[in-house]
């Protein structure tokens, strides 16, 4: 990984904010319930706020950082979410000031030696770190999740940054020097027509290096194939989250 900020995402930030989709209530009800105080949480690698503004609901007051000035722009205002941009390991909170740090897809990106001496300088007697990712979703029909996964390990392949690895692996690959929690499962659901997922297809890193490389959209070759298959109205899809939580 490296020690510098890898900008992946400004090029799409405002898709980004519109066609990711949002994490489930129940997960910031459920990491709540496990911080010492709701005073004040950071939401490290905020992207477009989705993950803020939720602890927003939970927490007095919540701090969202990303290193990016695009995704920043684009994210959504909340009366209680400050933003700002900040490197994850150099956050500028004061020591001690948050009960809860939260990193939603993005610590794959991050220097881990370094972010997690920041976590522990910032975080209150008791805190807590939450850090989540999610991989492929899933229809539950063969046929569709089939073409799906061609394209996304097939056509794109190549294309992923080499940190997607640790994506795939559940982030059990990277260090995490806490006293571990055990979370219950949660999963991302969302039922969307076709064109809301090709939206979403067309905010990963891994489709914009492609057109970078090619010239060419490769979301609409597979638009057209999901077409046959798709049928009427919408369909549901899913992303089951991995969790790692420690105090």
């Amino acid at each position: 990984m490296s020690t510098s900020f890898s900008d992946h995402f400004s090029s799409v930030a405002g898709g980004y904010a519109s066609h990711r989709p949002g994490y489930p209530a129940a997960l910031f009800e459920w990491l709540a319930g496990l911080a010492p105080a709701r005073g004040r949480a950071w939401d490290c690698a905020t992207g477009s706020g989705q993950a803020a503004r939720m602890l927003a609901e939970h927490f007095g007051h919540v701090v969202a950082t990303d290193a990016s000035t695009a995704q920043l722009a684009a994210a959504g205002a909340h009366s209680r979410v400050t933003y700002h941009g900040a490197l994850a390991e150099a956050s500028g909170l004061a020591p001690g000031s948050v009960d809860l740090v939260t990193v939603a897809q993005a610590l794959h990106w991050f220097d881990p030696e370094r972010f997690h001496a920041e976590v522990a300088r910032v975080l209150a007697p008791g805190g807590v770190l939450a850090v989540w990712t999610y991989g492929l979703h899933r229809f539950g029909e063969p046929g569709i999740d089939a073409v799906m996964y061609d394209f996304y390990e097939g056509v794109l392949g190549p294309y992923w940054p080499p940190e997607r690895r640790f994506v795939e692996s559940g982030y059990r690959d990277l260090p995490f020097p806490w006293r571990e929690i055990e979370a219950p499962p949660f999963a991302m659901t969302v039922d969307w027509s076709l064109p809301q997922l090709m939206g979403y297809l067309r905010t990963w890193s891994a489709r914009n290096r492609y057109l970078e490389a090619h010239g060419e959209d490769p979301v609409d070759a597979l638009e057209r194939e999901m077409e046959k298959l798709w049928g009427d109205g919408p369909r549901r899809v899913e992303w089951p989250l991995v969790l790692r939580v420690g105090r």
